[in-house]
């Protein structure tokens, strides 16, 4: 393949924005309330317990009050929370993207919509576009069932329209309110790990084309990867309580067998390699995803620090996570320029997406 060809209307991140919900929890309190509903059930505590604390996460924000969470006994009940907040934050992370690239809500012209905790029709970006003031004329594209990896897919897909309509201006919005997924009659580990591993937040990432004085980095390559026959790795599994997690132990062997080749072969069709890549932006997934990607690329000491700060600090945020990495590297104006930075996205399917920017 030829290496993409840099032009001043490729599109380029012009303003982010995260938002996470007011009620936040420290890990040893919600592990101890999970403990409490678990323990006259569970066989093995001692494995609860070492469970959540190899987890290395310090606490999360949550979309409801901890009390409120008790009486979401079926699906329609979490569900319609999640319709209740998704948008509030939402709003809060796109009007704070908005703000810092300097453009009104009537300016965009496409909104990307993910998500993978809830379920709505219209989908929740329709009640985003009238709370913020948005044109009727938009043009919207909501993204269900990617899960983990929507970040960096949607960025892709926002930056591929920017392409195409490089005058114009799209905002890809991420909405994740993992909280209202726990399925409390579900003992399997997965289930135990994955309690104790998501948190809630939302992201808003803008991308433009013919924007000169704009700062953030272009988006110059991207990259799209489905395993065939993975659907068992990770995913959902629909059942009567809602979304019950499928987590299989083979998922970081997946990721260790083939993210050094994928990689490698990706940044070739740009003439670099691994050791031009300045600012890794990885899917905070746990502890044993970082730790495979670390070792599986063989980074440099500390190449992962945000994504292991962002997975302390909030918990595995699912496709808001590589946002509120890239969030927080163009806040610390920590790249100069013609620096590169890569995005890692990991997801159901078992799917990778791979997103080349340079400063």
């Amino acid at each position: 393949m030829r290496p993409s060809v840099i032009s001043n209307d490729s599109p380029r991140v012009i303003g982010t924005g995260t938002a996470l919900p007011v009620n936040y929890v420290d890990q040893e309190q919600l592990s101890a309330r999970l403990r409490e509903l678990w323990e006259k059930r569970y066989s093995d505590l001692r494995r609860f317990d070492k469970i959540q604390g190899a987890l290395g996460i310090t606490g999360r924000h949550l979309a409801l009050p901890i009390e409120e969470y008790m009486p979401l006994d079926t699906f329609a009940k979490t569900n319609d929370a999640w319709l209740r907040v998704a948008p509030e934050i939402g709003v809060v992370a796109a009007e704070l993207a908005l703000e810092r690239a300097g453009l009104k809500p009537r300016d965009v012209d496409h909104l990307f919509f993910v998500t993978v905790t809830g379920i709505a029709v219209p989908s929740i970006d329709t009640r985003v576009i009238s709370a913020l003031g948005m044109r009727k004329e938009i043009k919207r594209t909501p993204i269900f069932g990617l899960g983990c990896v929507a970040g960096a897919a949607g960025t892709a897909r926002a930056a591929d329209y920017i392409r195409a309509y490089p005058s114009e201006v799209a905002m890809l919005l991420s909405v994740e309110l993992c909280s209202l997924t726990l399925q409390r009659e579900d003992l399997s580990i997965a289930n135990v790990i994955a309690s104790g591993l998501f948190g809630d937040g939302a992201a808003a990432m803008l991308i433009g084309g013919n924007t000169p004085a704009a700062t953030g980095p272009q988006v110059i390559a991207t990259r799209s990867l489905v395993f065939p026959n993975t659907e068992e790795i990770l995913g959902w599994e629909i059942v009567d309580s809602g979304f019950k997690i499928v987590l299989s132990s083979k998922l970081t062997d997946l990721v260790r067998a083939n993210i050094l080749d994928e990689v490698d072969s990706f940044l070739a069709t740009q003439q670099i390699d691994r050791s031009d890549i300045r600012h890794w932006i990885a899917h905070a997934g746990g502890p044993k995803v970082l730790e495979t990607l670390e070792g599986a690329l063989a980074l440099p000491e500390a190449a992962l620090a945000r994504s292991w700060r962002s997975l302390q600090s909030v918990g595995n945020l699912s496709s808001a996570s590589v946002m509120f990495i890239l969030d927080e590297l163009l806040e610390d104006n920590a790249a100069a320029p013609g620096d590169y930075g890569l995005i890692i996205g990991m997801g159901p399917g078992f799917s990778v997406e791979l997103v080349l920017l340079k400063w």
